[in-house]
């Protein structure tokens, strides 16, 4: 990896308490370090130099203050409900990547455009459902839909398997 690259290698950021906050790249991290806003907590990825001065490349800091922030809210896209339905057919269980989304209650009966009213489907379910209820279709569903709740196991999921160390600050959150 060139160093260019490794300044924007993701590193987890912890509360003033060790709640997980987010993610920013190791640029801002730095940052935040050198200006004192922010201590290493888990340092694996070696050193970067300057021409004055050299610094370790964090993997977690935690901020030297609280952030008061409100409850996070998963935002509702495509992406959101795939990942939430675990990339499965809600109506026949086939594991894709290549998924639709369907709306239970179709919109023209008055389905809404919520958490609670998309699935993820496979094309053909899609297409065998249409304009019809599941019930009218016959094709039951496998999990009612449900907005996720933001844990930060959610929430950083897609980080964890290439930054596995991050697990004994997320777990429990």
């Amino acid at each position: 990896m060139s160093k260019d690259g490794l300044l924007y290698e993701p590193v987890l950021t912890l509360n003033a308490n060790f709640e997980p906050l987010h993610v920013c790249s190791t640029k801002r991290a730095l940052m935040l370090l050198v200006t004192g806003k922010a201590e290493i907590i888990l340092n694996g990825r070696g050193k970067i130099r300057s021409s004055s001065a050299e610094f370790e490349i964090p993997s977690v800091i935690r901020l030297g203050y609280m952030i008061k922030r409100p409850h996070p809210r998963i935002p509702l896209s495509k992406r959101e409900i795939l990942r939430r339905d675990n990339y499965t057919c809600q109506y026949c269980g086939h594991k894709t990547y290549t998924l639709t989304l369907d709306h239970v209650i179709p919109r023209h009966s008055g389905g809404q455009h919520t958490w609670d009213n998309l699935v993820a489907a496979c094309a053909s379910c899609n297409r065998r459902k249409g304009g019809d209820t599941p019930e009218k279709a016959n094709m039951p569903l496998m999990r009612l839909p449900r907005e996720p709740k933001p844990s930060a196991m959610y929430l950083f999921s897609r980080h964890l398997d290439s930054h596995e160390e991050w697990m004994q600050f997320i777990e429990g959150w």
